[in-house]
């Protein structure tokens, strides 16, 4: 019969490496005192019929997981598959619409060369569309579902994305501050919503619920009145099968702290449903950077979690702040219709499109300090693209110039 050695060599170098290891370790422990003098217990006999060719111990190290060069990859995978799990706005397309009512698509159809290059970072990129009092009750339906399956076709999948941004409130804006919703008023907006919502149905929804929000605080003698109308949006659209509401309440330098900051914020949010709602919306018709309102969102839904409204995110509008600054710093005639940055070295304050709609926070194109895509990606959904600085004041019309400059000095 052979010797023992010639009958196992793969078990035998394995225990001859462990042996060495184990001598290598003793001698590096700086212990002392005489050498322990009882033998080692003897390995008991493996049966032959129990044995079986196994690979050696190196090669069961290497076998262990995947390889070393997948393991950022297969890490990068699951991170995305718990996103996406977690996230109602990830793992699907984002459809964009092409029709009549976007402002910038008709421009890039009839383009050519360099002018149609640069005027699809503006109409291809998924973006909310306005939804507002101009469109009647009786027409918001069918625009509603018109939008939808022109997004829906667009990105070839009745599972896409959609985005919308409801700015139905009025009185709203400086209006808001000096009288309240009429009572015949306050009925239209009810049946706006609702039409609204029906249209909307079981598709797969973003919406933007009353940007502008901390008008909401303005109100006369602190009525509640639109914050309650607001909270019945929040409601009616938070309870179809698939639409993320997320409710306006400013953005990182509004309300600013003099006027209450975040707990002014956080107020907004309450008083207008965010408990019905899937979150808050931020920076919709501002320019503060990406950094700030990240900090602020992640501050605003800690604030509601410590009051009992737990598991709330947020977006981030981020079309408008690529060189972000505080609103109340721009001297201009208009911060609405702020000017346009005129290259990446322009010191401003001044516009430029800033990050593309995105739920990939970690991406390193972004240049997003840790400590914010940390933040991002525990709070926030998405960064999406509301605001419309191609637009004149944010509204209408179209500024081809104003456009083809913003996307000329875009850094992505």
């Amino acid at each position: 019969m052979p010797p023992p050695s010639s009958r196992h060599p793969a078990r035998t170098s394995a225990l001859i490496a462990a042996l060495a290891l184990s001598a290598a370790l003793s001698s590096c422990s700086g212990t002392s005192g005489p050498p322990r003098s009882d033998p080692a217990p003897a390995t008991p006999p493996v049966a032959p019929s129990q044995t079986r060719a196994t690979p050696s111990a190196v090669a069961k190290v290497h076998h262990a997981g995947p390889a070393l060069h997948r393991t950022n990859a297969w890490l990068a995978a699951m991170r995305q598959r718990r996103i996406e799990a977690q996230n109602p706005l990830a793992g699907r397309p984002w459809g964009v619409y092409g029709g009549d009512g976007e402002m910038a698509w008709a421009p890039y159809v009839r383009a050519g060369g360099e002018t149609r290059e640069l005027l699809g970072k503006i109409a291809l990129a998924p973006k909310a569309k306005w939804f507002g009092g101009w469109i009647s009750d009786a027409a918001i339906a069918d625009k509603v579902r018109g939008y939808i399956a022109s997004a829906q076709q667009q990105a070839g999948s009745a599972d896409a994305l959609v985005q919308m941004s409801v700015f139905r409130m009025h009185p709203w804006e400086d209006e808001a501050c000096h009288r309240l919703p009429t009572a015949a008023e306050s009925a239209s907006y009810r049946t706006w919503i609702e039409r609204f919502a029906s249209a909307v149905g079981d598709a797969h929804a973003a919406i933007i619920l009353q940007p502008d929000g901390p008008f909401a605080l303005c109100a006369p003698h602190g009525s509640h009145t639109p914050s309650d109308l607001i909270a019945f949006a929040a409601r009616t659209l938070s309870a179809l099968p698939h639409a993320s509401v997320y409710i306006d309440v400013g953005a990182a330098d509004w309300p600013i702290e003099s006027q209450g900051g975040v707990a002014a914020a956080t107020r907004i949010a309450i008083q207008d449903g965010v408990r019905y709602a899937r979150g808050i919306a931020l920076n919709t018709t501002h320019y503060s950077s990406t950094v700030d309102e990240v900090q602020r969102g992640a501050d605003v839904v800690r604030a509601l979690a410590a009051q009992g409204i737990r598991d709330k995110h947020f977006v981030v509008n981020t079309s408008s702040n690529g060189k972000g600054f505080v609103f109340g710093d721009y001297r201009g005639p208009d911060p609405d219709n702020a000017r346009v940055c005129e290259s990446q070295q322009d010191p401003g304050p001044c516009v430029a499109l800033g990050i593309p709609p995105t739920y990939d926070f970690d991406d390193p194109a972004w240049g997003l300090p840790r400590h914010t895509v940390e933040l991002a990606q525990r709070y926030a959904d998405a960064f999406l693209w509301i605001g419309r600085p191609w637009l004149y004041d944010q509204k209408e019309p179209f500024v081809l110039s104003r456009a083809l400059t913003l996307a000329r000095v875009s850094r992505w």
